[in-house]
């Protein structure tokens, strides 16, 4: 799947939306959509009118001409097709790239473990959940699932559209694999997370093809708003024939009809779906998965943003750097005692501590003595990891881990943390860096320090958040200090330092019930209840089912740094719905001073003088009215599917660049365009 847009009106899409465009007319379909169903039965009534006055002798005298009035029922059954073309234009865009997936999905053997150690070949549409199967370099992955066994690079080109091939491995948060990538290296051992059909690759054919797109909040509530616009000028139009009964005022159908489609908010009303549909298609074409349109429009609407440090404000490989011994403690014991803590820390961190260590300690020898020692593996909660020797070995605890974690470990034990040692925890987390303590029987060792580097461009990425008055957090394991060096000099408003889970689904609760919605990003099986609570949670396609499951949005790219995009893309969905909804609204203004004249002005000599455009006789204003009503549904479909530029600026420089540009540009524009047509159309009328 690529990211790059193609062009919006590529023939064969074309094509199968005016296809689409007649399929839609079904009125069981229109009435989902109350102002174009209005429009279509006002459609519906024309045709009658049009066949009655065609064979009914003296009609035309109180309907008017048989030209006219099939003219009227062509412009509005045109004004349907052109809705729906909308509409039709989003959603076969949706199925092209439906399609593209389709070719990427298919039906791929897969070599099944079973309990005695056996292996079946068995189909890929046969696996079960609880499955475990192997691949090997060369073959396809028949399913989603995560690694169990194994690490091996993996080209994930027909998903994500990156030709570069990443590294998976069991164990951490980067053990998922998708159905339909590729091995390119090595043999993994995969356990089945999915049901038959449930598969990354069948949401994903899902969601494009908008068979699963519901309305969201905000579209729901605007259509509501546009039904009750239409429900007031139905009764204006109604209500205007005793009027013109009182005046002596002659009043077609035709023209009634056209008063009532020319008010009502058509425009936006046929682009409301395609605005929605587009948004989405927006997210997919950035590679980022949406469960449903309400996560985009929600994005939009972010207050706070939770960032976690590493990966995202960092590089994310953050490497050792340097070993600090504590006095009394030789540097060789200390750097062995680090080494024989690391061996089995399949973390970045822990395997940069081997490597620092390699010319200094005698890996083979070190490795011989963890063999069946007790591992410590590192936890979220537990802050640290480390390894029991057997007392063949030695018998020594050792632990390594961040220093709150390490210092009540030690003081548990009754022991003294030292001062010099807390002094150079203090010194490396000043300077940005982060230290590690290592303890040996519940006595301090020394410090690892462990450095990263700031992404370059986060600090201008950030000014920009912070210009559509998004709040950012910075989450981080870190101590205090290297937590607040890093963000003073990354540019985040906040951070949390020290962070656990929990302390992430606390402090998301505490903004939410100040009324804040609030975004973020996790991939590990730890981040899930935070993404779960999130308003709008984004899991990385690399990490774990329980994060992908979790949140609401999947990043394909595995970019932390995608849930800024994923903001600006929710902005740009609701500034375009506004934008149009105003231009629409604001297009009745000139569409009344058209025709509401033309209606009553032969009776009523006075009200020539709202009839500011001189346009030429009363058909050819009502004419005019209604071929412009028309013609701006396909005039502004570009700009529904492209969206309106967005820029960070404020609410309220943002509403009166709208007013200015989209408000006072509604009302000018049909006044100019109504004008035009009518100089056009009075040579026919």
């Amino acid at each position: 799947m690529k990211t790059q847009s193609p062009s919006l009106f590529q023939p064969e899409l074309v094509r199968e939306a005016l296809k689409q465009s007649f399929v839609k007319l079904d009125p069981r379909l229109m009435v989902k959509n109350p102002v174009m169903f209005t429009v279509e039965l006002g459609t519906a009534v024309m045709l009658i009118v049009s066949v009655m006055v065609l064979v009914t002798p003296g009609a035309e005298r109180t309907q008017g001409s048989a030209g006219y009035n099939v003219g009227i029922f062509l412009l509005l059954f045109a004004t349907l097709l052109f809705a729906n073309f909308a509409e039709a234009i989003a959603e076969a865009r949706g199925k092209a790239q439906a399609d593209s997936l389709r070719k990427t999905r298919q039906d791929t053997p897969a070599k099944v473990r079973r309990k005695d150690g056996s292996f079946d070949v068995v189909s890929s549409a046969q696996l079960q959940r609880g499955d475990v199967f192997v691949v090997e370099a060369g073959e396809i992955i028949p399913t989603d699932g995560e690694i169990i066994e194994g690490l091996a690079t993996i080209d994930e080109s027909a998903i994500t559209g990156e030709s570069a091939p990443v590294i998976r491995e069991a164990g951490g948060d980067k053990s998922s694999v998708t159905g339909g990538t590729k091995v390119l290296s090595d043999r993994i051992v995969v356990l089945v997370t999915t049901a038959p059909g449930e598969s990354f690759l069948d949401k994903m054919i899902a969601l494009v093809e908008g068979a699963s797109r519901q309305k969201t909040p905000n579209e729901i509530a605007l259509t509501i708003l546009l039904a009750g616009f239409t429900l007031v000028f139905l009764i204006v139009c109604v209500t205007l024939v005793p009027f013109a009964n009182y005046a002596k005022a002659t009043l077609t159908v035709a023209a009634l009809v056209s008063l009532f489609v020319c008010l009502i908010p058509t425009t936006i009303g046929g682009l409301l779906s395609a605005i929605g549909i587009a948004g989405m298609d927006r997210a997919l074409r950035a590679n980022v998965i949406t469960k449903s349109g309400k996560a985009v429009e929600t994005a939009g609407d972010i207050d706070v943003l939770l960032l976690d440090k590493t990966g995202t404000i960092t590089i994310g490989n953050r490497r050792a750097t340097h070993f600090w011994p504590a006095p009394g403690v030789a540097e060789a014991a200390f750097v062995e005692a680090a080494t024989l803590a690391s061996l089995t820390d399949d973390t970045p961190e822990g395997k940069s501590i081997v490597e620092l260590a390699a010319q200094a300690a005698d890996g083979s020898r070190l490795r011989q003595r963890i063999e069946g020692a007790q591992l410590i593996r590192f936890t979220a909660e537990t802050r640290s990891s480390g390894v029991d020797l057997l007392p063949a070995h030695g018998g020594l605890r050792l632990r390594k881990g961040a220093t709150d974690a390490i210092r009540r470990l030690v003081e548990q034990a009754g022991n003294p943390f030292p001062t010099e040692m807390q002094q150079r925890v203090e010194a490396v987390a000043s300077n940005g860096g982060t230290p590690l303590v290592v303890s040996q029987n519940e006595q301090v060792l020394g410090v690892v320090e462990l450095q990263d580097i700031i992404k370059p461009g986060i600090q201008e990425r950030f000014e920009r958040l912070r210009k559509m008055g998004v709040k950012t957090v910075m989450v981080t394991g870190d101590n205090p200090l290297t937590a607040r060096f890093i963000a003073e000099k990354a540019g985040v408003d906040d951070f949390i330092a020290e962070a656990k889970p929990e302390d992430k689904m606390h402090y998301i609760r505490q903004e939410q019930q100040a009324g804040k919605l609030v975004a973020m990003m996790g991939d590990g099986t730890n981040d899930a209840p935070a993404l779960a609570q999130a308003d709008v949670g984004v899991a990385m396609n690399s990490g774990t089912q329980a994060a992908k499951e979790a949140g609401n949005m999947v990043d394909l790219d595995n970019d932390p740094t995608k849930l800024i995009e994923v903001v600006e893309i929710g902005k740009q969905l609701l500034i375009t719905r506004g934008t149009l909804t105003t231009f629409s609204i604001a297009n009745d203004v000139a569409k009344y001073f058209a025709i509401v004249p033309a209606l009553f002005v032969a009776s009523i000599p006075a009200l020539q003088g709202l009839n500011i455009m001189q346009l030429h006789s009363p058909e050819s204003a009502i004419l005019s009215a209604v071929i412009f009503n028309a013609l701006i549904i396909p005039a502004l479909i570009p700009l529904a599917l492209r969206g309106v530029q967005y820029t960070p600026v404020g609410a309220s420089q943002l509403l009166r660049r709208n007013l200015l540009v989209y408000g006072l540009g509604g009302v000018v524009v049909p006044f100019v365009g109504i004008k035009l047509i009518d100089l056009l159309v009075s040579v026919f009328v």
